[in-house]
């Protein structure tokens, strides 16, 4: 159990590593997409490439983040059963969504994003747009982003395994032996 509490502090890690790389993005998307109206309505000028950047970085942001929102509990669900379960009951429904529903649908999401974007890739596609951009770095994006995703859910897995097995509580998410 050692070994794989040490796996999802990696996991956890690395997802918040990202997730805090992310802010720079919203910071550069947000300063992008204010130039792009300044120029736009004050200049009457438009570029396709900045629009598109603005699109991508968005994109980056929303996938890339899926396994920070994970780790922080931050995705929807509903709490009007799940609140009122004691602490293995909430463990043990997060595993079995988790195994049950997150794992093979980020796994499927990965499966058939990937083709897409080798296609991409391979093909040097550029948006049809005059001026657009490449279109493969915003393909890859979508199996990054739920391999983020399924990363930080299997440590989530791990660590409701934990809480069963009485090593780990939920609120804490810290083995008790170094409490």
């Amino acid at each position: 159990m050692k070994a794989l509490l040490t796996l999802a502090r990696a996991i956890d890690a690395l997802n918040e590593q990202i997730g805090h790389a992310l802010r720079w993005l919203v910071l550069l998307a947000t300063l992008i997409s204010a130039a792009n109206a300044l120029v736009r309505y004050g200049l009457g000028e438009s570029s396709n490439a900045w629009l598109e950047i603005q699109w991508y970085l968005f994109g980056a942001i929303f996938l890339l983040g899926a396994g920070y929102t994970l780790k922080h509990n931050g995705h929807v669900r509903i709490d009007l059963i799940y609140g009122r379960l004691s602490e293995r009951g909430r463990a043990l429904v997060d595993l079995l969504g988790g195994l049950l529903f997150l794992l093979p649908f980020t796994l499927l999401m990965i499966w058939y994003a990937w083709p897409m974007f080798m296609a991409s890739w391979q093909g040097n596609e550029m948006s049809p747009d005059s001026g657009g951009l490449l279109r493969w770095p915003v393909k890859l994006m979508i199996p990054a982003g739920f391999g983020l995703l399924a990363l930080q859910g299997v440590a989530e897995i791990i660590k409701r395994i934990a809480v069963l097995a009485g090593v780990l509580t939920l609120a804490q998410e810290a083995p008790l032996e170094q409490m």
